[in-house]
């Protein structure tokens, strides 16, 4: 029976699969000198002070006391190893794709974009807010569009409010406000929303109507200014009454069978642990290969959880263009993070230290694995559509309700969300496919979960099979056949668009 994994012939340290108890043998010459808790590391050599230790064939930092070989790993023994020099970094080198394996299906059941582009994979009227000051009226009016109106139209599968925290007392013209007012106009856009704008404005805010919609775009068919209208009723009503004629146009979408060139996804992981990296980052990896072989759009994320492996993400890069504007946006956020007197040290959270990562070195390793292995075409900022197909690394923060909202604006229509600690988190403009790193976490929240990576570990599945699986959920589920659990419940977090630009 294997008691723990280990990843590459040079680590110096395996993780256990389940508790270990002290004394236990765990490979031939190695026995447990504590307790060691499911997901944390044994040494599996002596590591003297000050050596590295390696996981993943990588160093993930310095012992800082002498580890005896049979030791519990954790995140007080290591001492972090110098950050990658992003300004020299070699791209192309593993550019060129050794992928031998077919996609089993090159279609799916989509809704055709009226402006061309990506696909929907869901028919929602999305009501986008200028500012949080009118969240409270719009999110009644929602509730009785709901009620009401939605169920005349069975075409539709939602309504929903663009509600976020920008708008006003915000320094409209500062530099970095391009990137939350990038991402409000680029989410209205949303192929999801079938091409149908509608916006609730107050009517003194910072961010005006005009920054978000063009000429043509900004009248009274697609605008609501609460402002002018006389009273609450008034508002509800209004808002409703346009609500009906877009969901009338919206309930004539139907489906059609599209190539999986059109589909647009993220994946995104998030509760992470020491098993993300070893099954269900692999596994959505796997997927994420097989969809851009059969021509698909995947983006990944997550800055500062990529940030020490960007030197591997470069190699990936299919010119220097894309190598520089990688290492650009990397720069930029170590900027960013200065600014606020913290590094990339602030990352791991307190459940993915008792989840078994010791640091952001270890938890990068393990993230990068969801992108697969395909080459990266291109590198967006914050909330910036493609321009092309392929694997595509989004910049976004790590926080999973900011990364989620600035994938959206990027253009995703279905997001893939693995996870070894547990999360609900769901978005309401897309289905979240969520993938659990262990068995056990699928058994407790087994009506949350959608699939269970956790047999990669135990050896019951391999991560070819499990990728296999994913990529034909995704499928069903960009098609309409399936509903993962956190649309099914209607689990949805709030939008937090990010916004690097000071509050006034």
């Amino acid at each position: 029976m294997h008691r723990c994994i280990k990843i590459n012939s040079a680590d110096n340290v395996a993780v256990a699969i389940n508790h270990i108890g002290k004394g236990t043998v765990v490979i031939d010459g190695v026995s447990a000198r504590n307790d060691i808790p499911q997901g944390h590391k044994i040494a599996l050599e002596e590591i003297p002070e000050g050596s590295p230790i390696i996981r993943y064939g990588v160093i993930l930092g310095y012992a800082l006391q002498d580890i005896r070989k049979g030791d519990w790993v954790n995140e007080n023994m290591l001492e972090l190893p110098p950050t990658p020099d992003v300004t020299r970094m070699t791209f192309g080198t593993r550019a060129g794709w050794d992928f031998h394996h077919t996609p089993p299906k090159t279609t799916f059941e989509g809704y055709r974009n009226p402006k061309g582009g990506f696909a929907g994979t869901r028919n929602i009227l999305a009501i986008t807010t200028t500012v949080q000051c009118v969240a409270g009226v719009l999110n009644i009016a929602v509730d009785r569009i709901r009620r009401e109106i939605l169920p005349k139209y069975p075409n539709v599968d939602d309504v929903i409010p663009i509600n976020h925290a920008y708008g006003c007392g915000v320094a409209i013209d500062a530099p970095d406000a391009v990137i939350p007012i990038r991402a409000i106009k680029n989410l209205l856009d949303n192929t999801n929303f079938g091409g149908e704008i509608m916006v609730v404005a107050l009517g003194c805010e910072k961010l005006t109507v005009d920054r978000i919609l063009g000429d043509q775009d900004n009248n009274g068919g697609n605008v609501i200014v609460l402002q002018e209208l006389e009273g609450f009723d008034a508002m509800i009503r209004a808002v409703m009454e346009m609500a009906e004629r877009k969901l009338a146009r919206l309930n004539e979408r139907r489906r059609e069978t599209l190539p999986l060139s059109d589909l647009c996804i993220g994946i995104q992981c998030g509760g992470s642990d020491a098993f993300s990296g070893i099954t269900s980052n692999p596994a959505a990896g796997f997927a994420a290969d097989l969809l851009v072989k059969a021509g698909a759009t995947v983006l990944f994320s997550e800055v500062t959880e990529v940030r020490d492996g960007v030197h591997i993400l470069a190699e990936r890069c299919v010119s220097e263009e894309v190598c520089k504007k990688l290492g650009n946006e990397m720069a930029w956020y170590d900027n960013y993070l200065n600014k606020g007197q913290v590094d990339r040290s602030a990352n791991p959270t307190p459940g993915n230290k008792k989840g078994g990562l010791s640091n952001i070195v270890e938890k990068a390793m393990g993230s990068i694995t969801k992108s697969g292995t395909s080459p990266i075409v291109e590198v967006l900022a914050p909330g910036e559509k493609p321009g092309r197909k392929g694997l595509i690394f989004a910049a976004t923060p790590a926080s999973d309700f900011v990364c989620g909202a600035m994938q959206l604006a990027s253009g995703i229509t279905l997001q893939v969300f693995t996870t070894g600690r547990g999360t609900p988190y769901g978005l309401a403009a897309a289905p979240v496919i969520k993938v659990s790193s262990r068995t056990s976490l699928k058994n407790i929240w087994n009506d949350l979960i959608d699939i269970d990576a956790g047999t990669i570990a135990t050896g019951e599945s391999t991560i070819e099979e499990k990728g296999m699986e994913l990529f034909d959920y995704i499928v069903r589920v960009a098609s309409g056949e399936a509903r993962p659990a956190a649309e099914k419940y209607r689990i949805a977090n709030d939008l937090c668009i990010f916004n690097p630009a000071p509050v006034t």
